[in-house]
Order: structure tokens, then C-alpha cells, then sequence
């Protein structure tokens, strides 16, 4: 009875006195990854997702009522079944059982962002996108196959990443769900190149966050880790598609074939009806973009669009769903490119003598390139 009352106690510590009180998750079990990482198995329905204000009552939806389960994997891979694809690096080491995920422990313990052409217009504070973008038409969905690479981040404050964002809204207010790789220090705790997951509701000012780290974003598999490592993926191209249910409004993402996992229709305005603008590509942020000193945080791997090699950030497979149409390639003549810093980072849409069209984009920054 002693040492139950002990264990009891020890319990209660660790959960009121420890940082835990506000996480209230119940772990079913832990994996130890290489260099560092802890993997939760936390029961799905205990999932950070429902402190939501908006979500107190929501009923998780556990499989997409539209989205093939196959459909539109990167032609890297398409020779090779599901089972030989790579998988994330903690899979390596154990999994999670069915009716729970995967949440990648924080070492930081905080929530993120909560928080001619003219060479430099910074329209989103601290932010500077290199994209090709389409906006012609309303959005239900977009896809792209997206080249890893590990990009040079000057400090821990910043991040570089590389995604399929979809949008709705004012220039300095939109709404947005992307999906996409990220070298994220303050998040991650490491300069790795990880898997991310991210929304906003107010321009990427003050709401929304990466991955599980605010409540907001619904994850439903078991397999897939928010925040993993994709170093089996460097060189290579990972599949993201993010389609909205025509049934439930909630926006899924897909990562190669496999659901994630979703951004509820309920905690937008605007975008729970539709998106208005569909972008493909990379993104640096820091306090030191449209200055000079510029940031060295480099996009991409660092080196400006190479339509040649495509020795550079790299987008194929680009798919719309338009006017909630099935997914098709965006003709050409609706597309365009972006850059806020065209003399850091640049932006090249390649379509004659290719089969579709391929984006290319990226940049060193401020390191080694006075022109920044």
C-alpha cells in the first residue's frame, strides 16, 4: 500500500511540478530515436488538436472520403510498391499502435508563431518566398513532388522550408494550410531537414502553428511523424497533396500515400469554403530578410534555380483541383513566378520541351553573395 502511495505521489510530481500539466496527453509508449529524439504514442483522441476552442466538439474524421489512397506518387517511386518506399527514420526503432499517434516530444517546450521586378518587396514580415503561384480559379486541393535537400539556416530564429501552400484571404491577412519539409531549429531543436505540417488564419502573424505544437491540425495515422526526419529522403522527391473533403470541409494532407491526417474546415473563414490561391515553393524566415546584413539562411540547397541540372530547390508534379474538379496539371499560361528577393533567392518555371511543368527556385542569401 506504501509504494503505491509513493508511486502515486511520483506520479502527480511529474505531471504538476515537471511542465506536463498543460500537455494532459495520455502516452501509451515511447521511442528513443537516434540522436535524441522521443516519439509519444498518445492516444488519438487526446491529441493536442481538441484545446481548440473551435474543436471542443469535434468528431474526428478518420479516412478522407475522396482521396485516392495511391493516387499521384512521385515517379521516382512509382516502380516500386508501398512497402519499399523509404520510411522516416523513427519508424526504424519502433511504431505506434492503432488508435494512437505519433508526436515528437519537444525539447523547447513552446508553440510556434504564436509567433520589371522589383528586387525586394517583403510582404509577410520576416518571411521572403520564392513560388509559382496560380489564381485563376477557386481551389479545393493542389499536389506537388518536392525535392529534399538540407539548406544552410544562419540561426537558430530561422528557418528555410519548401511546400505546397494553399490560401485565401488579404495580402497581409490570409488564411493558409501548406505542407512540406522544413529546417527549423527553434522548433526542432536541430538542423535537420523534417516533415512539417502548418497553418495560420491571420497572414502567419500571431495564429497557427507548425505540426501539433498549437491545438489545430488533426492528426489521424499511426505510421506517419510530424516532424520526422527525412534523412532517407535527401536528393530524392517527397509527394504532398493537400484536397479538401467536398463532404466535411476539412482539408487533408497527404504525405507520398498516406494520410496524415487534416485542418478542420471549422477553424477557418475563409478557407473552410475554399482556396484562391495555390503556391508551390520555398520560403526563408528570419528578422534579417529585406535588410542588409541579410540572413545567410540559405532556400532550397542554396543555389539559385539550375533548369539545366536541377542541381536546385526542385518542384515536379504540380496538380490543381480546381472549381472542385479532379486533380489536373494548372496550364501554363495561368501560372507565374514570385520572388520577394529576387537578388537572394530566385524563381524559374521550366515548360518548353518538358512533358509538365517544373519549378526551380532557390538561393544562398546574404552568404557569399553581396548582391543580396
Amino acid at each position: 500500500m506504501g509504494s503505491c502511495t509513493l508511486l502515486f505521489c511520483l506520479i502527480i510530481y511529474f505531471f504538476c511540478f515537471l511542465g506536463y500539466s498543460d500537455y494532459m496527453l495520455l502516452v501509451f509508449s515511447y521511442h528513443l530515436v537516434k540522436d535524441g529524439d522521443i516519439v509519444d504514442c498518445v492516444d488519438i483522441y487526446k491529441q493536442p488538436a481538441f484545446d481548440h476552442p473551435l474543436l471542443k466538439n469535434h468528431t474526428i474524421q478518420m479516412k478522407s472520403s475522396h482521396l485516392d489512397p495511391t493516387e499521384h506518387t512521385p515517379r521516382t517511386m512509382q516502380n516500386s510498391s508501398s512497402s519499399k518506399l523509404p520510411s522516416q527514420v523513427w519508424l526504424q526503432y519502433g511504431s505506434c499502435p492503432n488508435g494512437t499517434i505519433p508526436i515528437r516530444r519537444s525539447s523547447n517546450n513552446h508553440q510556434t508563431n504564436s509567433y520589371s521586378h522589383p528586387r525586394k518587396v517583403i510582404v509577410t514580415p520576416s518571411h521572403s518566398f520564392s513560388v509559382a503561384l496560380t489564381e485563376i480559379y477557386s481551389y479545393s486541393g493542389a499536389k506537388g513532388n518536392i525535392k529534399v535537400w538540407k539548406p544552410y539556416v544562419e540561426s537558430v530564429g530561422d528557418y528555410s522550408s519548401s511546400q505546397v501552400m494553399l490560401r485565401n484571404g488579404p495580402l497581409t491577412a490570409f488564411e493558409t494550410a501548406q505542407a512540406g519539409w522544413a529546417v527549423n531549429p527553434f522548433v526542432y531543436n536541430d538542423a535537420k531537414t523534417r516533415l512539417f505540417a502548418y497553418w495560420s488564419v491571420d497572414g502567419m502573424r500571431n495564429t497557427g502553428c507548425f505540426d501539433l505544437t498549437c491545438p489545430g491540425f488533426v492528426q489521424t495515422s499511426h505510421e506517419i511523424l510530424l516532424g520526422g526526419d527525412l534523412d532517407p529522403y535527401y536528393g530524392a522527391e517527397i509527394s504532398i497533396q493537400i484536397s479538401k473533403d467536398p463532404n466535411t470541409n476539412n482539408w487533408w494532407f497527404k504525405f507520398n500515400d498516406k494520410e496524415v491526417g487534416y485542418w478542420p474546415g471549422d477553424i477557418f473563414q475563409l478557407m473552410k469554403y475554399q482556396a484562391t490561391s495555390v503556391r508551390w515553393g520555398g520560403e526563408v524566415y528570419s528578422q534579417k530578410v529585406g535588410t542588409h546584413p541579410h540572413t545567410e539562411t540559405a532556400m532550397g540547397n542554396g543555389q539559385f534555380s539550375d533548369h539545366v541540372f536541377r542541381r536546385s530547390g526542385t518542384i515536379t508534379g504540380m496538380l490543381i483541383e480546381a472549381n472542385s474538379n479532379p486533380p489536373r496539371q494548372p496550364d501554363p499560361e495561368t501560372m507565374f513566378v514570385s520572388s520577394d528577393e529576387w537578388s537572394c533567392y530566385d524563381a524559374y518555371l521550366l515548360t518548353r520541351h518538358v512533358p509538365e511543368p517544373v519549378f526551380l527556385y532557390g538561393g544562398p542569401g546574404g552568404r557569399n553573395n553581396p548582391m543580396c
